[in-house]
């Protein structure tokens, strides 16, 4: 279970202080999945990564009695000086995941060929996006962080990141923030739009898109 207790984060800008998130409670179950709906700026991206461990909060906390992986378009834990492959060995030993299977299916799934033995800052940004989402999917999480990723390659390579991700860990718990109704629709139990910094539930999707939209009108 993933439990968020009073979950506040605060920005100190030019303008003074800024809260983003405040006072935010969630619970997931293990094998839940939920949708979360918000504007640019209304803090889904900063929610993701407090529950990634990527930030800390101002205050509240965070209980994770699951494994939860990073969130899935976050590139940021990567040493580009390091080859792909490498960055990946360095992964493995962190979650303690055995290298050789987890390299095996990297080496298939990213279809980087002879770059996964070339620094990462030679990548380009679909390169990097593939190798970042292999990786994500070598290594085995109770519940997963999804934030917009499912753009990654061409057509091809999206259904085949749809397919890993959403048929093969269909029992696991998933958080995702997209703005694609049907991605909502189609994988989420409840939903979640996040607006003056609260977050309100729905257990209806469309009555969730109907006030997602009236903020969007605003």
């Amino acid at each position: 279970m993933l439990k968020i207790e009073n979950l506040t984060k605060t920005y100190r800008t030019q303008h003074g202080k800024v809260t983003v998130l405040d006072r935010i409670n969630l619970t997931i179950q293990p094998g839940e999945k939920i949708g979360i709906l918000g504007l640019n700026g209304s803090g889904k991206s900063t929610l993701i990564r407090l529950i990634g461990g990527v930030e800390l909060p101002t205050s509240g906390v965070i209980h994770r009695d699951m494994s939860i992986s990073w969130p899935l378009a976050f590139q940021g834990g990567f040493q580009t000086t390091l080859t792909g492959l490498d960055n990946l060995r360095f992964i493995c030993r962190i979650y303690n995941t055995p290298i050789a299977k987890a390299q095996a299916f990297v080496e298939d799934f990213s279809e980087l060929g002879d770059y996964l033995k070339e620094p990462v800052k030679t990548y380009s940004a679909g390169m990097f996006a593939r190798l970042s989402f292999a990786i994500s999917m070598a290594i085995d999480f109770d519940c997963y962080l999804i934030d917009e990723v499912l753009t990654v390659g061409d057509r091809r390579f999206q259904e085949r990141c749809n397919y890993e991700l959403f048929d093969k860990r269909s029992d696991r718990s998933m958080i995702i923030v997209s703005h694609v109704a049907e991605v909502i629709k189609s994988h989420c139990d409840s939903i979640f739009v996040l607006k003056n910094s609260q977050m309100k539930r729905f257990d209806d999707v469309d009555e969730a898109y109907i006030y997602y939209a009236d903020d969007q009108a605003n």
